[in-house]
């Protein structure tokens, strides 16, 4: 079945475009499955793990690619197979995962982890069992598996939706899956794109305590807005270790610094407490000594996006508390300098491609 509408999209050809030379041009989308939708991309977020994939920062890219896993649009075309009930018309979205393998005998998959399928495919820069690839949303059209499409509640809009469909669900899902809510305190590492979710959704669930940690008090008063009630600059005060010892549950790191100071993120935690690594550096993180994980029991782990169960989940709860991320719009035709600016680590905290063709800016 033919459709009246292109795949086109800001395509990136080589490393060089992470440099702000992604070229628009046409593609050919993924294998039509009667599993899928195709969508009519309204708004897409731009998060750092574009960067990565257009710099082939995490490994080869698969190039021709077009980033972009943030995407907000109107459902168009609807399989007979679609889940979640989605209906032509729907305002929906697509976060970081388009597809795994969904068998039965998926220990991940048959447990609700379909996030950590080994055969996850991205919603960009992946391929589907067919070979066919997977394209973002620095384009006019999505077509992804309706598993991994969500229907946005009214009480989001299109451009807020966007950004928590990566951004919002990365951090989220450790905070979730860790209990976090009254009785807990938490530190959430770094103040940028995923570290100002880390801080709205604390607070959302109603932490008792909720730190932001920064490197300069610069963002401070961002911070103090978004839901901190304490704040630790590590380079202007060099006993922050020692005067915060003890005293969190849990902390979320999002940055991805190779340098950061492990060890004495470490020494804040409580007994039992955890440390949980979301953001992703191109090279190693710090080594630790043991007994910085003996002494007090404590552990470090991962978290990798989240499922579709937390994705629905947290999209309830954004329209329930009313949880507004901090976003600026750019339109799609700047991708090139937006994503130029995102690199220089202008955004104040994620930038979102409105397509004008399709909606308002």
């Amino acid at each position: 079945m033919s459709t009246d509408y292109k795949f086109q999209g800001w395509m990136g050809l080589d490393k060089d475009s992470a440099n702000g030379n992604l070229k628009f041009q046409q593609y050919e989308p993924k294998t039509w499955q009667e599993t899928d939708v195709d969508i009519k991309i309204t708004h897409c977020g731009i998060c750092g793990s574009d960067l990565h994939t257009l710099r082939s920062g995490w490994g080869p890219t698969l190039y021709p690619c077009v980033v972009g896993h943030e995407i907000v649009g109107t459902a168009v075309r609807v399989g007979s197979k679609a889940e979640h009930g989605i209906k032509i018309g729907d305002r929906v979205g697509v976060g970081a995962q388009s597809s795994s393998c969904l068998k039965p005998d998926c220990e991940e998959c048959s447990s609700g982890l379909e996030n950590h399928c080994q055969r996850f495919v991205g919603t960009y820069n992946g391929q589907y069992p067919d070979s066919s690839k997977s394209y973002g949303g620095y384009a006019d059209y999505c077509r992804a598996p309706s598993r991994f499409v969500f229907k946005i509640p009214d009480g989001i809009s299109s451009e807020e939706a966007a950004p928590m469909l990566c951004g919002g669900i990365t951090v989220f899902s450790p905070l979730q899956k860790n209990g976090v809510g009254p009785g807990k305190r938490v530190g959430i590492v770094g103040i940028g794109g995923l570290g100002h979710f880390g801080l709205l959704y604390a607070k959302a669930l109603g932490c008792d305590k909720v730190v932001a940690i920064s490197r300069s008090t610069s963002k401070k008063a961002d911070a103090m807005k978004m839901g901190a009630d304490h704040f630790i600059a590590t380079s202007e005060d060099k006993d922050w270790a020692k005067n915060n010892s003890r005293t969190l549950d849990l902390i979320v790191s999002t940055v991805s610094s190779p340098d950061m100071p492990l060890n004495d993120y470490l020494r804040l935690l409580r007994t039992n407490g955890q440390f949980i690594q979301v953001g992703a550096p191109e090279d190693p993180i710090p080594s630790i000594p043991a007994f910085a994980l003996i002494q007090k029991g404590v552990k470090i782990g991962g978290s990798a996006i989240g499922s579709p169960e937390q994705i629905m989940e947290m999209l309830e709860l954004s329209a329930q508390k009313g949880v507004h991320p901090w976003i600026e719009k750019r339109p799609l035709n700047e991708a090139n300098k937006t994503v130029v600016d995102m690199s220089d680590g202008k955004a104040r905290y994620r930038y979102v491609l409105v397509n004008e063709s399709h909606a308002k800016l």
